[in-house]
């Protein structure tokens, strides 16, 4: 009987309209979406940066993530085996690691819709068989509930049920999304299902339940997948609990910060300003993005419109990291960790930046992206992928940074004491949640690259790549882009299929892009490009015409608001999208970081080099090295500064510490 109810399940979904849509974020029916997903798979990278990140997830990241995550090292594996009673033992790995280990699962499936390589979906096929015999009758699933007898379910929210849930339930949409098969999303149906009967009743302890937010957007992509609108019903039940109740300490809040910390001090209807652990709030934001483009609550929009821009201008790195602070307190003085501090509160070298928060940054704007149509989130997301994305993973795309600051200067800190932050990326970080989340999104950011806008095309993010699609008409869309972006500024996307009526194509202008043009077949395409808006050309198209968009890649230097302390009368390089950091190995031997200067008469030149940090676009200029500092005491009477010229380069920030051990700084005191 159980085999023929999944077999009926398994029909209705493939006759369902919901089951049709194969996007990442599953928004071909969302009726307050501006602008749609492609399917995955229908944007392949074919050369470029982002063709050459995906060989390396593909051919590095991810198998490599497998040798850690199937072996003893990461044990995550070993946990779901312990739990089939297919291996003795017990969990290892902390109380997330069944999470990691699906954000790896939909790593590999991203790259699966890309290559369609057989061994993938086979590992995949096994890992789901083990999952599903570790998986109870009633549907509960969490391995290190499973593998203690001295904690009960949903006692305790230290233990991040909720947060392996949502992963669990995207992974296995995403799966059945590429595969069409039904053996992930049975298990996650099963789960939901459970998860419904805990947490739909009105219940304080479990209203105070849900502070990590991935379960928010599981369950929006699974009522997106399947249709049954009571994991939507579910996933609103989590936004109205917070800020619901009283906070206090009880019994299932015992061994984590209450309050701001896990969003439950205010409700998000009435919240302006982001407070708390950055990963939780991000993906709460982004849980309750998905939430209003099925609902259309004005309420919700108005408060992630102000929670956008409380994000982005007044708590934002200029890489587009978030999360000031390891330890601290937020504006309302509670305690609060790996987060939020005060506006422009901005530390250099103590920056926390995690790696997840980052790409969590990248998923809320991309989400606000679909919703307005409006290009400033996708810039946002573009400056996260190049700069504090990336900078959490190795060229060579095995060893992980889960920290992201902005100074690093040796005899600074004190590692020993710091438990997830290092002066060199690690192999393995027992705190495996940032390196599985990164590696998922260079697997899937091709899907990110273009949109489908009410009469066209929208293209958000620019690299070498073939797009087939339908637009939302049913006409078929293919064409090239070919570009050597983001190290140069021009794009060239020839269009080799289209329907015979007109139709737009919306070209995004980056917000640093000024004066920017754009041609159709060499003649001016007639349409505006401001910087920081879509350019939108309209008009009956033809197979071989040829769209031009010329990006003036100037080298801008870049100063903070005057209430950023730390960084008043210095400046960060960059050019393009590209942020830049000067290094030691660019220095003479010995000479420390915090004696570099940049002089302001010395021109910056921009030099590709093939043959450095796997081939990056160098800024080459004249620096000031300070020969005079004080080192002496606290404070010391000032002499004039004395200096030495000295030419050298400024490499991306994401290309740091690839060439051993350095210090490193990306804003420099200028002399004017």
């Amino acid at each position: 009987m159980k085999k023929l109810l999944l077999v009926a399940l398994g029909v209705v979904l493939l006759q369902s309209g919901f089951a049709q849509e194969k996007g990442i974020i599953n928004n071909a029916n969302s009726p307050h979406v501006k602008l749609k997903s492609i399917n995955m798979g229908e944007c392949i990278w074919t050369e470029g940066f982002w063709a050459d990140k995906f060989k390396v997830a593909n051919e590095n990241m991810v198998p490599y993530m497998g040798e850690l995550l199937c072996g003893d090292t990461g044990h995550a594996l070993n946990n779901f085996k312990i739990a089939a009673f297919e291996k003795e033992g017990h969990h290892h790995g902390m109380r997330w690691h069944d999470g990691d280990f699906y954000k790896f699962m939909e790593a590999k499936a991203y790259v699966y819709a890309q290559t369609k390589d057989p061994k993938l979906l086979e590992e995949l096929d096994e890992y789901i068989r083990i999952i599903g015999k570790a998986q109870e009758e009633d549907g509960y699933l969490q391995t290190q509930i499973q593998l203690n007898d001295k904690v009960d379910r949903y006692d305790n929210r230290k233990y991040h049920e909720m947060y392996n849930t949502g992963h669990l339930l995207t992974s296995a949409c995403i799966h059945y999304r590429i595969t069409g098969q039904n053996n992930f999303l049975d298990i996650a149906v099963k789960h939901a299902d459970y998860l419904y009967t805990i947490f739909m009743p009105e219940d304080q302890k479990y209203g105070r339940f849900g502070f990590n937010q991935t379960q928010i957007m599981g369950l929006v992509e699974l009522y997106r997948t399947v249709g049954n609108k009571k994991y939507l019903a579910l996933a609103e039940k989590f936004i109205n609990n917070r800020g619901k109740y009283k906070v206090e300490e009880t019994p299932s809040t015992v061994g984590y910060p209450i309050g701001d910390m896990v969003q439950e001090f205010t409700p998000l209807r009435e919240e302006d300003e982001a407070v708390g652990h950055a990963v939780l709030a991000l993906y709460y934001y982004a849980g309750a993005a998905d939430v209003y483009a099925e609902t259309g609550e004005k309420a919700l929009i108005d408060a992630l419109d102000r929670l956008w821009v409380n994000v982005t201008d007044q708590k934002m790195y200029v890489t587009g990291a978030l999360g000031q602070t390891h330890y601290g307190a937020s504006t309302n003085r509670q305690m609060i960790e790996e987060g939020f501090i005060d506006a422009y509160m901005m530390p250099n070298m103590t920056a926390y930046n995690e790696t997840c928060a980052n790409i969590c940054n990248s998923m809320f704007s991309k989400r606000m992206l679909d919703i307005h149509g409006e290009s400033k989130y996708a810039d946002i997301m573009e400056l996260v992928m190049y700069n504090s994305g990336l900078s959490g993973i190795s060229l060579e795309g095995k060893d992980y940074y889960y920290a992201n600051p902005l100074r690093v200067i040796d005899g600074s800190r004190d590692y020993d004491k710091l438990v997830t932050e290092f002066p060199n990326r690690q192999p393995y970080l027992d705190c495996f949640c940032c390196p599985p989340n990164l590696v998922r999104t260079v697997s899937k950011i091709s899907g990110w690259a273009y949109s489908k806008a009410e009469n066209g095309i929208a293209v958000n993010l620019y690299g070498g790549n073939k797009l087939n699609t339908t637009l939302l008409d049913g006409s078929t869309l293919q064409l090239t882009q070919v570009t050597n972006y983001p190290w140069e500024g021009q794009v060239s996307l020839t269009i080799n299929k289209c329907k015979k009526g007109a139709f737009d194509v919306m070209l995004r202008i980056p917000d640093w892009a000024e004066g920017t043009k754009v041609t159709v077949n060499g003649k001016d395409a007639g349409v505006a490009t401001a910087a920081g808006q879509f350019a939108i050309i309209n008009r009956t198209w033809r197979k071989g015409d040829v769209i031009t968009v010329d990006m003036p890649m100037e080298i801008a230097m870049v100063e903070g608001h005057t209430r950023i302390e730390e960084v008043r009368n210095q400046v960060a390089i960059k050019r393009g999208p590209i942020v830049y950091c000067v290094e030691t190995p660019d220095l003479p031997e010995g000479t420390k970081i915090v004696d570099v200067y940049l002089n302001s008469d010395s021109p910056l030149m921009a030099e590709f080099k093939p043959e450095l940090l796997n081939g990056v676009t160098t800024i080459e200029g004249e620096l000031l090295i300070r020969t005079n500092n004080n080192e002496e005491s606290m404070y010391k009477k000032v002499s004039k500064p004395q200096f030495e010229k000295y030419k050298t380069q400024l490499v991306p920030y994401y290309s740091w510490s690839n060439r051993g051990h350095a210090e490193m700084t990306v804003f420099m005191p200028v002399v004017w």
